[in-house]
């Protein structure tokens, strides 16, 4: 998934949020200024029944606020990649709306067995809170076609096959601003040519065949290099679980994704792994320094061992720290101690009783708190 589209779907919560307080707000200046909205006629009577404006804001806007965004949660209006057209968007919006005040008047009906503050207030507030999140999300879609127009987050995609993609879905990749349509391909040999020259997104494949060694050998490439993979039903799928249906155009596609952790299962692992590590970052503070100065006193500076791993799609590295339990020059002593290693199954080696391992780093390693700095 485009972290554009991950974006542009997390800002549609704060965005519905500030629309529903605006229109909470504005209902209840309008209430209190006894004006309603038909242009040269006065019908409302002074508002006698209207809590103050620090009670109202702190007993319903923000409760109201929390059931718009909970309701509208349930209607998935939040999905990340949403196929929602315009007119489904709005309408979604709609419903949203009533059901909110459904929600509010089942609140006060038969839950505080009393009589909402002013029922014109309420007619405002659902007016205004549709309007407002209907332009609210109309002006995230503005953005988010303004940007592609600019060339961010647009899946670049191939179609590979014997058979070329039909007229209407080439049409569909040639036509949509989410697109840009590489070309078509035979086989996965062009396909890597192809990858080697351009970042791809999302690879079609035209005719599959659960028993054609080419759609597997395609899958497996795409499961490999996290690549999006999808084809044309119909076909037997092999990762059921892994598999999304969309739509290109009005025709279905079947999409398999190369990690569970993708849309809202990113989000959630993202914010758990951030949130976990500070926590565990501050409570363990104290033994981290302890453990920081038992790795100086016993073998110098630096403290930290740094060890270089591939990164995401296999694109730049990412530092993983730990504490230094080794002599400083240990990596290059490595041809020192290779002929030790009892392992000869691959490039990695690993020694029992390495000379390089320091004193404190045999503790260390002997509980795995070498590892803790990978909080960070």
């Amino acid at each position: 998934m485009k972290r554009s589209e991950v974006a542009f779907g997390l800002l549609r919560i704060p965005v519905d949020g500030l629309a529903v307080l605006a229109a909470l707000l504005l209902s209840y200046r309008l209430r209190e200024a006894n004006m309603d909205l038909i242009p040269r006629v006065q019908l409302l009577d002074t508002a006698t029944t209207l809590p103050s404006f620090t009670l109202y804001v702190s007993e319903f806007v923000l409760p109201g606020i929390a059931v718009f965004i909970v309701i509208a949660a349930f209607l998935r209006m939040y999905a990340l990649r949403s196929t929602r057209s315009a007119w489904s968007e709005m309408g979604g919006i709609a419903v949203v709306a009533l059901l909110w005040l459904v929600a509010v008047m089942a609140w006060y009906f038969l839950i505080l067995k009393e009589l909402f503050y002013s029922r014109i207030l309420l007619l405002h507030a659902v007016f205004f809170i549709a309007l407002f999140s209907a332009l609210g999300r109309a002006s995230l879609t503005l953005l988010q076609r303004a940007l592609l127009r600019c060339g961010v987050g647009i899946r670049a995609v191939v179609s590979v096959g014997v058979h070329p993609v039909s007229e209407h879905a080439k049409w569909t990749l040639q036509e949509d601003s989410h697109y840009r349509y590489l070309g078509h391909v035979s086989d996965v040999a062009a396909l890597r040519e192809v990858a080697l020259k351009r970042r791809i997104d999302l690879v079609l494949q035209t005719d599959p065949s659960p028993r054609n060694q080419e759609t597997v050998l395609l899958i497996d490439y795409c499961r490999s290099h996290h690549v999006g993979y999808g084809f044309l039903p119909p076909v037997f799928a092999d990762v059921p679980r892994q598999l999304r249906v969309d739509h290109l155009g009005l025709l279905p596609v079947l999409r398999f994704q190369p990690t569970p952790l993708d849309g809202w299962g990113r989000v959630f692992k993202r914010a758990f792994d951030v949130l976990l590590s500070i926590v565990f970052l501050v409570l363990l503070s104290p033994l981290l320094l302890l453990f920081a100065l038992g790795v100086f006193i016993d073998g110098g500076w630096p403290v930290l061992y740094v060890s270089r791993r591939v990164g995401e799609r296999g694109r730049g590295r990412i530092s993983m720290l730990k504490f230094r339990s080794m002599v400083c020059d240990a990596d290059m002593r490595k041809e020192e101690v290779r002929i030790l290693s009892h392992r000869n199954d691959g490039p990695l080696f690993k020694v029992h009783h390495d000379p390089r391992v320091t004193r404190f780093g045999r503790f260390l390693r002997r509980w795995s708190l070498d590892e803790l700095p990978q909080f960070l």
